[in-house]
């Protein structure tokens, strides 16, 4: 999900009484209906239908409809909408932040070594790079018609780097590692060096190449066109 849709679904959080619902759902063993979650944060039905359903159109909550009783055929009566949580997970953050990125790069570096028996820090390399050439494969098509520059920003840019073109560069404002990157700088550097560059391979820029070039304020990569 883009920003909107995010900042859109935990805006509907703020509201106290759709709140109280949507923490009553989640804490149950199984989906609730209207009336059970009604009574469990003290509010009318038609009140709670309301923000329940409001939270299911903002896609925290999902439906499912089942009659409780266990009876079938004529007679059993009308299935219940039931609401829980929905599979959807959330997380805003800005500037934005990339953890889960930077841990599946970890974890299929630290695997790799084992099984191989490679070096960890060559190991950790190769999946950051790996995972920069699918990301990068994933976006654009190699034969897609465009600007080099233009594409790699925006490759970029989804990955929470918040490029910024400049003539022949293009500088990263932001880190999405940036915790990791305070902690254990030589690594998530390492691991952003080749990530970069592993999206420049999968878009098929030819021209450029991602370098370890620190400086206040900017991620310590940037990319430039080759010489």
């Amino acid at each position: 999900m883009d920003l909107a849709d995010q900042a859109t679904g935990i805006a509907a959080l703020a509201e106290p009484v759709r709140r109280e619902l949507y923490e009553y759902v989640v804490a149950q063993q199984d989906a609730v209906g209207r009336e059970q979650a009604a009574a469990g944060v003290g509010v009318p039905v038609h009140t709670a239908k309301f923000h329940l359903d409001r939270l299911v159109h903002d896609g925290l909550l999902d439906v499912e409809f089942r009659r409780l009783t266990g009876r079938t055929g004529p007679g059993a009566g009308r299935p219940a909408k039931l609401y829980r949580r929905s599979d959807t997970q959330w997380s805003v953050s800005l500037p934005a932040r990339h953890y889960d990125l930077v841990g599946h790069i970890l974890a299929s570096g630290v695997e790799r070594a084992a099984a191989e028996g490679l070096d960890v820090d060559a190991a950790l390399d190769d999946s950051a790079l790996a995972e920069g050439r699918r990301v990068g494969g994933a976006a654009t098509a190699p034969d897609e018609p465009g600007d080099d520059w233009a594409r790699l920003a925006g490759t970029l840019a989804e990955q929470g780097y918040e490029p910024r073109v400049e003539g022949d560069e293009v500088l990263l404002t932001n880190c999405p590692f940036d915790a990791l990157a305070r902690e254990h700088t030589q690594l998530v550097c390492r691991l952003n060096l080749s990530f970069v560059q592993g999206v420049v391979d999968g878009l098929g820029c030819e021209d450029a190449e991602a370098r370890l070039e620190p400086e206040p304020g900017l991620c310590c990569v940037r990319t430039r066109r080759r010489s």
